[in-house]
């Protein structure tokens, strides 16, 4: 099929299917946006020896097979740092800019490190150390290592479907629905602070609250004394070379959906990863403190984990700064957002995967698996 046979989306069905065919990869027409600007020069990804997936089998069935059921709109596996796979859907190209949904998340949770690593954030220092705004709502008394690890005791549902729930008024406030059974009352910092604290203290459980990632950045722009998308361009997008400008949605008041919101082309989401799998170095130069990354690789608490909601994907894991680290897999960590958006890194591997999608529904545990399982065997087949 071609673009033209998918509908075209609006702000009110951009994320459901099929009209997210086409709204994944066109998200500045229906959102207000920031640019994250690409260096001024860049050299493109090496080539390399190209993978035939048809031949990689996972669970009985090729690895072209898995990518087509799990509705990929892009896929690129490095290996060593050179493409050797390579694909689009009917409707992106290697120029679309597709949302990474909450694959933002760790980018995020990346750029907190290299603040931390220039003196402007403390990540054992209180939330409200940097947005005092916080105070009285259920972060008054979180840290920003609870916000980096999503262990805050906080009273939020993350349930993408229910029309009537927390993140069907959290999506008016962010400007990503119209206001509609909810009236609009304020953007997305003042959502953030009406947040209630729930049972037991911080720190002892993981618990998936998209919201405190998006806290996270406003800490950060606080921190760092710039808007997020110029913090994004000037010390991760540029330093690494990304080829191409991406973007961030942001509110009506300006305020960034570091959640969510940013949308990248296919290979500098590759480019990223690939940094992350070779310590946070790029073209040479150390992008990401290296101890950032050893941190991530290395800490994150199994038993908040185990006490989360996350064990049916990932049994045995931990998350840190925003990273999964399955521990059954060592020497493997990925980043994972709604509708089938991710990063898998396999550093013993030598692989970087990044995959763009739109998977019907935002979370489908049978596609995660197969897509999980369709990195590992094509880590495998190029060990």
């Amino acid at each position: 099929m071609l673009e033209e046979d998918y509908p075209e989306a609006s702000l009110a069905n951009w994320r459901t299917h099929p009209f997210n065919v086409r709204g994944f990869h066109n998200v500045d027409r229906l959102i207000a946006t920031q640019p994250i600007e690409c260096a001024p020069s860049t050299v493109p990804l090496p080539r390399g020896r190209i993978l035939d997936l048809a031949a990689v089998m996972v669970d009985g069935s090729s690895a072209s097979s898995g990518l087509l059921q799990s509705h990929t709109d892009g896929f690129m596996v490095l290996h060593r740092g050179a493409v050797v796979v390579e694909q689009y859907g009917p409707t992106a190209t290697a120029s679309s800019r597709h949302i990474i949904f909450s694959v933002s998340k760790s980018v995020t949770g990346t750029l907190a490190g290299v603040l931390a690593d220039r003196g402007e954030l403390d990540p054992d220092a209180p939330v409200s150390r940097y947005v005092p705004e916080i105070i009285g709502s259920a972060y008054g008394d979180a840290t920003v290592r609870n916000l980096l690890d999503m262990t805050v005791s906080v009273r939020f549902i993350e349930d993408y479907l229910d029309p009537l729930g927390d993140v069907a008024r959290y999506r008016v406030a962010m400007d990503w629905n119209p206001p509609g059974a909810f009236p609009y009352q304020g953007g997305l910092h003042y959502f953030l602070a009406t947040l209630p604290r729930d049972d037991g203290p911080h720190g002892e459980r993981f618990q998936y609250v998209s919201p405190n990632s998006d806290l996270l950045g406003w800490v950060l722009e606080n921190a760092g004394g710039l808007p997020m998308a110029e913090m994004l361009s000037r010390y991760l997008w540029q330093p690494m070379g990304a080829e191409s400008s991406g973007f961030i949605t942001v509110d009506r008041n300006g305020a960034a959906r570091t959640a969510g919101g940013i949308c990248v082309t296919l290979s500098d989401l590759a480019r990223f990863g690939d940094m992350m799998r070779q310590d946070g170095k790029a073209n040479g130069r150390q992008v990401i403190p290296e101890a950032w990354i050893k941190d991530i690789m290395t800490s994150g608490d199994p038993e908040a984990w185990q006490k989360g909601d996350m064990t049916n994907l990932l049994p045995e894991a931990r998350y840190r700064s925003k990273w999964y680290i399955p521990t059954d897999h060592p020497g493997t960590f990925c980043a994972i957002g709604i509708h089938g958006q991710w990063i898998y890194v396999d550093k013993g591997a030598g692989v970087t995967a990044v995959k763009f999608s739109s998977q019907p529904l935002p979370v489908d545990d049978a596609l995660d698996k197969l897509t999980l399982a369709t990195f590992r065997a094509i880590a495998d087949a190029l060990r």
